[in-house]
């Protein structure tokens, strides 16, 4: 049995990734931050639950061969790096590098998938992203994985380490307790007939990726084995803010009017397009919809409203 060490399986995409290898008959080492009883990460295929910082002595003290590491620990918000810029640095930077060393030094045959941003990018026009575009992240979150990423190509030119980044854009599903779905159904579900605003124009486009999509696309990248690999993790269409927040005020009911305050956010790009082609040529293929997800989210929503 192959093992896969996932750094941050606590976290949204940590856990989705884990029953995604689980599904496919990976031993799953799960390391961050986060309580789980056994039962409780056992349900997402975690085998091995290690409650503790992502540095040299946590991995070190793992002493169990891996194949495949996933690095899913790391900040996840563009408003959070804004905010404490030294703080996402050392969760997003100073994890990674740890990671590496430990391929380094205990595991250099095995695997890494490091999950990325579309952040790196920058701020685009409406056409498709290409991976081969310039990479001019406009907040400290994009710098931060742009430089995760030199790292993990850093060692594989230097020390023959396998790794392969993702370029994820924006990654929903049930289960994220943040971000702008998140908000949307519990704003909404509040505002009842009257009017709801949000920041920003409604007319941003982003390229969303069920979570579901978005594990499977790890996995493949993992087993491709091929070393300096860069996809963009998106569904290969954008859709408006707007459009969302549409769908999922029809989707809880009750008649609220969204608006938009028109203003511009630091660090938040107007358009982001995936081209996936990449991504396809390993043989996966996004298979959530957005109606369809969307329609999933509210009713894991209201589920956990009731509780």
């Amino acid at each position: 049995m192959k093992t896969v060490l996932i750094t941050g399986a606590h976290g949204f995409l940590g856990r989705y990734c884990a029953r995604e290898f689980s599904s496919h008959g990976f031993r799953v080492i799960g390391l961050g931050y986060g309580s789980w009883d056994d039962e409780s990460h056992e349900e997402f295929g975690i085998q091995r639950w290690i409650e503790a910082s992502v540095d040299a002595d946590s991995l070190l003290s793992i002493a169990e061969p891996v194949h495949i590491i996933v690095h899913c620990a790391g900040s996840g918000s563009v408003g959070y790096s804004l905010t404490s810029p030294m703080q996402d640095f050392r969760k997003t930077v100073d994890t990674t590098l740890a990671v590496l060393e430990f391929m380094r030094l205990a595991v250099p045959e095995a695997t890494l998938v490091y999950p990325s941003s579309a952040a790196v990018y920058g701020c685009r026009d409406a056409a498709p992203i290409l991976e081969t575009d310039p990479l001019q992240p406009v907040s400290p979150y994009g710098a931060h994985k742009k430089i995760a990423e030199e790292l993990c190509f850093s060692y594989s030119r230097s020390f023959g380490i396998q790794a392969s980044a993702i370029r994820f854009f924006s990654i929903y599903g049930n289960g994220l307790r943040k971000q702008l779905l998140w908000e949307a159904c519990h704003r909404i579900s509040a505002g009842g007939e009257g009017e709801v605003e949000f920041f920003g124009t409604g007319t941003e486009m982003r390229d969303w990726l069920h979570v579901q999509d978005a594990a499977a696309l790890v996995y493949s990248v993992g087993c491709a084995r091929k070393s300096g690999l860069v996809v963009n993790g998106g569904c290969g269409s954008s859709v408006s803010v707007r459009d969302v927040l549409t769908m999922i005020a029809g989707g809880l009911g009750g008649g609220a009017r969204i608006s938009f305050n028109g203003l511009v956010r630091e660090g938040d790009p107007k358009h982001f397009h995936a081209d996936t082609t990449k991504a396809l040529g390993l043989g996966w293929q996004p298979r959530v919809t957005l109606p369809n997800g969307v329609s999933s989210y509210i009713a894991w929503f209201k589920k956990e409203s009731d509780r």
